[in-house]
């Protein structure tokens, strides 16, 4: 099934799944809508969609798309007057002594190992358990002109990396992996942080984060950075919820 998008975006097409078990709330039924994938993504457009709920995994845009289901609620983070909580500051000072580069390659040799202890060790339990060099290829490795990988490294030797899009306002964190064993420097978290920073720098307004959902455990991190913004009833609003 198919259908045009909006008048704005009338030329885009989008395809839909059958209805398929949820990856976040089992007891569910999810549709997923997908843009085209032989349409041309250019930042301008990655960044309408963007604005319109939309996010990348792979080569594919996709959004949520369930009749009676609205639980995915798209977030981002307003980058003004951003609230470095005493948490932050700590995670902050805790990685002060990590060095950080953008790049927009990186050496699969080097990052395939640590995505594959990450998704063994955090993730055996989710869709891309077992990982594979493919996978990883497909999943991380299908990014556009946009798209930038966040390399976290202790004196030299990688222990993590965010990969990142660059839209027209702001930056998009695509996904976060890491080694386990520095777990206790909440790495996750110093990635966001990360971004808030260099989307500062960059004069971009947002840092978009994916799909908040209140009843998933995996998705509560997201809730504690603010101002954000959720994309609801077609339009974003201010959450202060924490």
């Amino acid at each position: 099934m198919t259908r045009d998008i909006s008048p704005d975006l009338r030329y885009l097409r989008l395809y839909f799944t059958r209805p398929h078990k949820c990856s976040y709330l089992p007891e569910r039924q999810a549709v997923t809508s997908f843009v085209d994938p032989g349409t041309i993504i250019t930042t301008s457009l990655y960044s309408q969609l963007s604005r319109l709920g939309f996010r990348r995994s792979g080569k594919f845009l996709y959004a949520p798309s369930c009749t009676d289901c609205q639980a995915c609620v798209a977030c981002r983070i307003v980058v003004e007057n951003f609230d470095y909580t005493r948490p932050f500051r700590r995670c902050l000072r805790k990685n002060s002594d990590l060095t950080q580069a953008f790049t927009s390659t990186v050496d699969v040799d080097e990052h395939y190992p640590l995505f594959e202890t990450y998704i063994n060790t955090r993730h055996s339990d989710g869709d891309m358990y077992p990982p594979s060099r493919d996978q990883y290829l497909d999943f991380l490795g299908e990014g556009g002109a946009y798209t930038r990988y966040l390399e976290f490294r202790r004196d030299g030797v990688l222990i993590g990396c965010c990969v990142v899009d660059i839209l027209d306002d702001g930056l998009s964190a695509i996904y976060t992996y890491f080694s386990p064993d520095d777990e206790q420097r909440s790495p996750g978290t110093f990635a966001i942080l990360s971004l808030i920073q260099l989307a500062s720098q960059m004069n971009l307004p947002y840092v978009y984060l994916g799909y908040w959902i209140d009843r998933c455990r995996k998705m509560a991190y997201k809730s504690h950075f603010h101002p954000q913004e959720l994309f609801i009833g077609n339009q974003w609003v201010r959450n202060d919820r924490d």
